[in-house]
């Protein structure tokens, strides 16, 4: 991913508070965001990928929460016996999981395969809250859900299950999930999908099986081997789907499979969504502009000027355009010096051109900048990066030691020493500094404090994000506002995932 993009995705990840960008000292907008690349504390991560990675999942039944005087459980906590008679309606041997299902994703699956049908076959499998009764079956009490292999029926919170699918007996394999992209709880059998019913129930949900008659006996799937639920049970569940959405999909971990195709479905929504024919150039446009990529733009412009209906004055904010447009061929020169590591280069064509942007800070009558020590910090990272080690412990004496005491500086201070203890400083845990991330960071704080130059600047917010960047923050707020109705459960917004997963489905 590249830079640029990277910097998006911060944009998209962060608070939409309004404290989040300082209205009083612009450039310490962009110092935490040099701080945001510091490695978190231990036990700690700061995006959604890693929030998913990090979530507690099903790996074994729970042999202590069970109907131990119905059912026995094997060593390897995976497969269930009913070894009793059955002679009541609550002598069920119902199990659930060691875990509930995880809620920071699209899709959460299990599958059940039945070893021995017993005496009648009356097995479950579904989901469950915390407080369920392990001798009742799953679908009976209220906040549980249960497809059944005796009749083939779904119940869902009461005694009276619905007609739903095929029974099901010894050899087969069926599974439930929950979607929490459409919040619905979704049942299969053989590899083939049932059918799915709405999810109504929130909080914590376990994975359950049950049995209930003599020598009944199944095993229990959570992902530590592949799942039968294939590839083309997924599409002909989803026929609505354009063929070449799945054609040629390879078969691999089927929910994940499944995920892929549920992305699809929503990105297809997403295309049907009326839209200005020059919305998203404009929106890409100002976005180049704003970051002085003037060379991208022009070929950007070249490769539109067939395809884009022309934009008319009565379309486009005049006054938005000229600031953004300000200082253009400035504000390229230092950003591909900051890019080249060239920081003395920079900071001469910055007393040059703009020059009460290196002194203290103008804006706060303040006697330290924000500015100023990014591009220290800039310079004593590249001194390191070429292994000039003393010039850079003498140029860290000389500009930095007065930041190490004061607030908001310190920590990156502290991080940028440290690039002197390792012997291949990449590879460190403060390796994020020499990374190309880095660099980008101080050349948008240097093309921001340009356009704060401009005498006829109004917008303070338009000078520090572009239109796309905003755009992507609203975006960011309406999905945790969306999670947040389906009561915390779903997938965290990532941006870095939609816009893989948008490219992976475009070019299957």
């Amino acid at each position: 991913m590249s830079a640029a993009t990277n910097r998006t995705a911060t944009a998209g990840n962060l608070s939409n508070n309004g404290n989040t960008t300082n209205q009083q000292d612009p450039a310490s907008y962009f110092l935490a965001l040099a701080r945001q690349g510091s490695p978190p504390p231990e036990g700690l991560t700061g995006g959604a990928d890693e929030e998913y990675e990090r979530e507690d999942v099903p790996t074994e039944l729970n042999t202590i929460n069970s109907s131990g005087g119905f059912v026995v459980v094997s060593t390897d906590k995976l497969s269930v016996k009913y070894t009793n008679v059955n002679l009541h309606g609550h002598d069920v041997g119902a199990v659930q999981a060691n875990k509930p299902a995880p809620v920071k994703r699209l899709v959460y699956y299990f599958e059940m395969y039945v070893k021995n049908a017993g005496a009648r076959g009356q097995f479950a499998i579904g989901f469950t809250n915390e407080t369920f009764k392990m001798r009742r079956q799953p679908g009976w009490e209220a906040n549980t859900c249960g497809y059944h292999g005796d009749d083939g029926h779904l119940y869902h919170g009461h005694g009276k299950g619905q007609p739903f699918g095929p029974t099901f007996t010894t050899n087969d394999t069926v599974g439930a999930g929950i979607n929490y992209g459409s919040q619905e709880f979704f049942f299969t059998k053989n590899g083939a999908i049932v059918g799915a019913v709405k999810k109504e129930i929130t909080g914590a949900l376990f994975p359950t099986v049950a049995v209930h008659s003599q020598n009944e006996e199944i095993e229990v799937n959570f992902g530590q081997k592949q799942f039968a639920f294939d590839i083309k049970a997924s599409c002909s569940f989803f026929s609505s789907l354009p063929c070449f959405c799945w054609i040629n999909l390879s078969v691999c971990m089927m929910t994940f499979e499944y995920e892929r195709l549920e992305r699809m479905k929503q990105h297809l929504r997403i295309d049907k969504t009326p839209l200005s024919p020059n919305a998203s150039y404009k929106l890409v446009r100002s976005y180049l502009l704003h970051y002085g990529y003037e060379e991208t733009l022009n070929s950007f412009e070249l490769a539109t000027k067939n395809t884009v209906p022309p934009i008319s004055m009565s379309q486009e904010n005049g006054s938005d355009v000229q600031d953004i447009m300000y200082a253009l061929n400035q504000r390229r020169e230092l950003r591909q010096l900051i890019r080249n590591g060239e920081i003395d280069a920079a900071i001469n064509k910055i007393r040059q051109w703009f020059p009460q942007i290196l002194e203290p800070d103008y804006l706060l009558q303040d006697d330290k900048s924000a500015t100023c020590f990014l591009l220290h910090c800039q310079k004593f990272i590249e001194l390191v990066r070429v292994g000039e080690l003393e010039e850079a412990v003498n140029y860290g004496r000389m500009e930095l030691a007065k930041f190490f005491e004061l607030p908001g500086y310190n920590d990156l201070v502290q991080d940028c020493v440290a690039l002197l203890a390792y012997e291949e400083p990449l590879q460190s845990a403060v390796g994020y500094l020499l990374e190309g991330t880095q660099r980008e960071t101080v050349a948008d704080t240097v093309n921001a404090m340009v356009l704060l130059t401009n005498p006829n600047v109004k917008d303070l917010q338009g000078c520090l994000q572009s239109y796309l960047e905003r755009v992507v923050r609203q975006l960011t707020v309406c999905c945790l506002e969306k999670r947040s109705l389906s009561g915390n459960q779903g997938e965290c917004f990532s941006l870095r995932r939609a816009l893989n997963s948008n490219y992976n489905a475009k070019g299957s």
